[in-house]
């Protein structure tokens, strides 16, 4: 389920990225990934009590340390990965590949 999880949005962020900044390395974008949900998992520990913001800030932050084009882009890339994250989702569960759920993807 990690690594499944992980490849989406990895993926979501190669889109993103492409769309945005026009970086075009998807492993730079796994590595990313699984940096974010690192950030992602100690701040939500640390900042538990700022809902949903704090650990989003802080993956907005890593992309914003890991891509060019500063905290504008930064905000824009996770939400077209968002949007890219679920679009795959949506076509795996559509053939029956994988279950409509990814950790880590938010509303999904």
């Amino acid at each position: 389920m990690f690594a499944a999880s992980l490849l989406t949005g990895a993926l979501g962020i190669y889109v993103g990225v492409c769309v945005v900044v026009d970086h075009d390395d998807y492993t730079y974008a796994i590595v990313t990934a699984l940096i974010g949900a690192v950030v992602w998992v100690v701040v939500a520990y640390l900042l538990g009590w700022i809902p949903f913001l704090g650990p989003l800030l802080a993956y907005v932050a890593v992309i914003t340390a890991r891509y060019p084009g500063g905290w504008a882009n930064a905000v824009v890339i996770p939400v077209i990965a968002w949007l890219a994250s679920v679009i795959v989702l949506y076509v795996l569960a559509v053939f029956e590949v994988a279950a409509f759920e990814s950790v880590g993807v938010p509303g999904v």
